[in-house]
This record gives C-alpha cells, sequence and structure tokens, in this order.
C-alpha cells in the first residue's frame, strides 16, 4: 500500500473527532468541515516522518486553524448565523460508537455553545479542548501562544 493510502486512512480514523474539535470551536458544521478540510490539505503538504502522535498533530492544526477562523470573524465583525441543534457531530454513522454518542450529546448543549460565544478564541480553544478532550494545559499552552498558567486561569 502506497503511503498516500496509509496517511489518508490514518486521517479518516480521526476525522470524527477533529469535526467535533472543529464545530465545539465554531459552532458551525460547514465550517468545521472547511476546517478539517484545511487539516488534511495541510496533512498533504507535510512531511509526517517526524510526526509521532499523529492524532495530537492534528487536533493541533484543527485547533489552530479554528482560531484563526475566530480572529477573522472577529476581524470582520462577523456574527454566526445560528447555532445547529442537535450537535451534527453526535449524530449518524461518522464512526462513533452509540456510548460515545451519548457522552457527547449530554455535554454538549446550546447553552453551553451560547456560553462558548462569550469567550475569545483562545480561551474557547482552552475551553474547549481541556474540558471536552481532557488536553492537559501545558499542550494547550503552545497552541494558544500562553503560558499555561496564563492559560489554567483562563479556562
Amino acid at each position: 500500500m502506497d503511503e498516500g493510502k496509509v496517511l489518508a486512512e490514518r486521517f479518516e480514523v480521526n476525522r470524527a473527532h477533529l469535526r467535533a474539535v472543529a464545530y465545539r470551536m465554531l459552532g458551525s458544521m460547514s465550517e468545521a468541515d472547511d476546517a478539517v478540510q484545511e487539516a488534511w490539505l495541510r496533512l498533504g503538504r507535510t512531511d509526517t516522518a517526524g510526526v509521532d502522535n499523529l492524532a495530537g498533530w492534528l487536533t493541533t492544526v484543527v485547533a489552530r486553524i479554528c482560531l484563526d477562523m475566530l480572529r477573522s470573524r472577529q476581524s470582520r465583525r462577523e456574527e454566526p448565523l445560528g447555532f445547529e441543534e442537535p450537535d451534527p457531530t453526535t449524530i449518524g454513522g461518522d464512526g462513533v460508537d452509540p456510548e460515545h454518542q451519548a457522552l457527547l450529546a449530554d455535554s454538549v448543549g446550546l447553552a453551553l455553545l451560547v456560553v462558548l460565544d462569550t469567550l475569545d478564541p483562545a480561551e474557547r480553544l482552552a475551553f474547549v479542548l481541556h474540558d471536552m478532550f481532557a488536553v492537559p494545559f501545558d499542550e494547550i499552552a503552545p497552541i494558544v501562544g500562553r503560558s499555561s498558567t496564563c492559560v489554567r486561569r483562563s479556562a
């Protein structure tokens, strides 16, 4: 099997997780899909020989893409059209098991998305990665460009 197919399969294994991270950051499924697609394009342009943890690398890339999208939205003073209800990352056959779907459905609702919308992009990213995906603050700090102490206080 060639290297491109192996990389595509490894990406597909992580796609549902990446969409969930992007959706919770952006509040829009279409923007989340755009962020995941951009991550795929960046993966294709990157030498992955030195990447030990592809899932972590992809999560970091998607998080940074979402930060850029949120900052761009803020600078253009855009407001999202609204929240999609129910959370589309918990519906359908995207490879997520039913127990995981139930946990995600319980953990994220419209009220949480409203609260997330009040946070600045870096705070939103820190909150989503730490509280929803159990990423340690020390790993979040370099993504948002702040110290781990600062990230811990803001999340």
